[in-house]
């Protein structure tokens, strides 16, 4: 094949693909093609064929019927590794880091630098130093093991790696989902220098404003075909949302009830632990959603892990209904007097087993309430697992399929189907929305506020604003480890949010 990109041909495509799994069809006869310099959006909802896009693309998988075509000659690549030597790199959304190794490991895993035949540790390290120097990651130590970062350092790590390989085909799948604000702006510059650099950038997001900023053509798939690409500026937002979802979108939210005097019920007073928090008081009444806002970092993650039972050394207290609640662990927190969930904020390594059945996910966490004794009650299990899929809306094929065969919205609702079946009286919600459809996350805030209706405490951290802002009945915004402002009413707007997670102007809450 000739390495030469020629300005007359797309640097990549695709020509008549379609592929299918266990009979439903993931991608239809599919003709798709993308330039190099360009920064292209492929848009859709989840299960829209755009994951099984890009892993034909990047040899992950095989079409089960036409052409993918590089710098315009045919290729099919046998696995990720002959796509990666051919300058097609992909940033999974699903990391492919190894947690036990270093950072330095991973980042020249697929080609460490040799001497006499060994692998050169420094230069290796030195590699590694200058590739986080470029995404400005100079804090992350080359010799940190990978399960020791944070998601966001970790997800930085992964596109350090991939700059590695030196691509001409960069293929992003919701590579900002997990970053905090300043690494979001991190990679928005990289991929201007990219752009300069000819290589061709293919930009996943369900973050309109990214796909705005960012990307000069856009391709919307949906249910497996291949709707239209387009330039930037082309379709209004709205005309873009009906593309993907086959519909109008009647509201963005569900309508927020009046306000009422709520009678709190789940009371967090002095809650500290190590220097991340700081003496947090809250509370959260029976039918409300409390939002915490912040910028990423300053505690709201640990204060929904502290809540759960994971952390240990917690100070203060915890009380529901009047009575003191202090789980030790996640199954003294699903199973005390007050049942308390947690959804995760990464639900490929936090809270799905990814090999195992659908089935066998949705129950993972209610189990005892399906069996007799020390056996499974096969009427109950079936009816409960019927009853979780209905109850979301859940897309399967079957419930036995393994659950990584699942959209990452699908995926997502398994999480939350799991935790709902244990019946829990306060809902601990981790940015649940991150990477997720636009349809998928409107039927996860109607699904908040029907579960608010029937009397559920919901604590619901998010890193989008107009999430907070839309859902929540009062918003709690952290710095710091502490919660310095609290928001309810007309006060909830942007501008306010913002200024108080900026800690700007804001007054301690009362």
């Amino acid at each position: 094949m000739n390495d030469k990109t020629r300005p007359d041909v797309p640097i990549v495509g695709l020509r008549g693909v379609s592929k299918s799994f266990s009979g439903a069809k993931a991608l239809e006869d599919v003709d798709f093609s993308c330039r190099s310099g360009s920064t292209h959006a492929i848009l859709g909802e989840n299960g829209a064929g755009k994951s099984t896009l890009i892993k034909i693309m990047s040899g992950v998988l095989q079409p089960d019927k036409g052409e993918l075509f590089l710098n315009g000659e045919p290729v099919r690549f046998r696995s990720p590794a002959e796509a990666a030597k051919s300058g097609i790199v992909c940033i999974f959304q699903e990391l492919s880091l190894l947690p036990d190794l270093t950072v330095a490991d991973n980042i020249s895993i697929a080609d460490p630098p040799r001497r006499f035949g060994l692998i050169d540790g420094r230069a290796q390290r030195r590699r590694a130093e200058a590739l986080l120097a470029r995404i400005k990651c100079e804090d992350v130590d080359p010799n940190a093991l990978v399960r020791n970062l944070s998601l966001s350092r970790r997800q930085m790590v992964e596109i350090a790696k991939a700059l590695g390989m030196n691509p001409k085909v960069l293929i992003l799948d919701e590579a900002t989902s997990a970053l905090t604000s300043r690494d979001v702006e991190t990679v928005y510059g990289l991929l201007g220098d990219l752009k300069n650099e000819n290589v061709a950038s293919l930009f996943i997001s369900h973050r309109m404003h990214e796909v705005d900023r960012l990307c000069d053509t856009l391709s919307v798939f949906r249910n497996g075909n291949h709707v239209d690409t387009f330039a930037k500026g082309e379709r209004s937002p709205g005309e873009i949302v009906r593309m993907m979802i086959g519909r109008d979108v009647e509201a963005h939210f569900p309508p927020r009830p009046a306000p009422r005097k709520t009678v709190s019920f789940f009371e967090i007073n002095n809650l500290s632990w190590e220097s991340r928090l700081n003496g947090v008081n809250l509370s959260v009444g029976k039918g409300e959603i409390v939002g915490l806002g912040g910028l990423d970092g300053q505690g709201q993650k640990e204060l929904l892990l502290a809540l759960f039972g994971v952390l240990r050394g917690v100070g203060g207290e915890v009380k529901a209904g009047g009575s003191v609640v202090s789980p030790s662990s996640p199954y003294e927190a699903k199973t005390g007097k007050t049942r308390i969930a947690l959804v995760p904020e990464d639900r490929k390594t936090e809270g799905l087993m990814l090999p195992m059945s659908i089935a066998d996910n949705l129950l993972a966490a209610s189990f005892d309430k399906v069996s007799t004794g020390a056996f499974i009650d096969s009427g109950k299990e079936h009816a409960a697992v019927e009853d979780g899929i209905r109850k979301l809306q859940i897309k399967i094929n079957k419930a036995t399929d393994p659950v990584a065969t699942l959209s990452g919205g699908n995926q997502q609702k398994v999480v939350i189907a799991k935790w709902l079946m244990t019946e829990p009286d306060v809902i601990l919600l981790n940015d649940p929305t991150r990477g997720i459809d636009v349809g998928t996350k409107q039927e996860i805030y109607k699904l908040m506020r029907d579960l608010a209706g029937e009397g559920k405490a919901i604590l619901f951290y998010s890193t989008d604003y107009a999430e907070l802002i839309g859902c929540c009945d009062r918003i709690a915004v952290m710095y710091d480890g502490v919660i310095t402002t609290e928001l309810s009413g007309d006060a909830i707007n942007e501008e306010a949010v913002v200024a108080a997670s900026l800690n700007i102007n804001a007054q301690p809450a009362a």
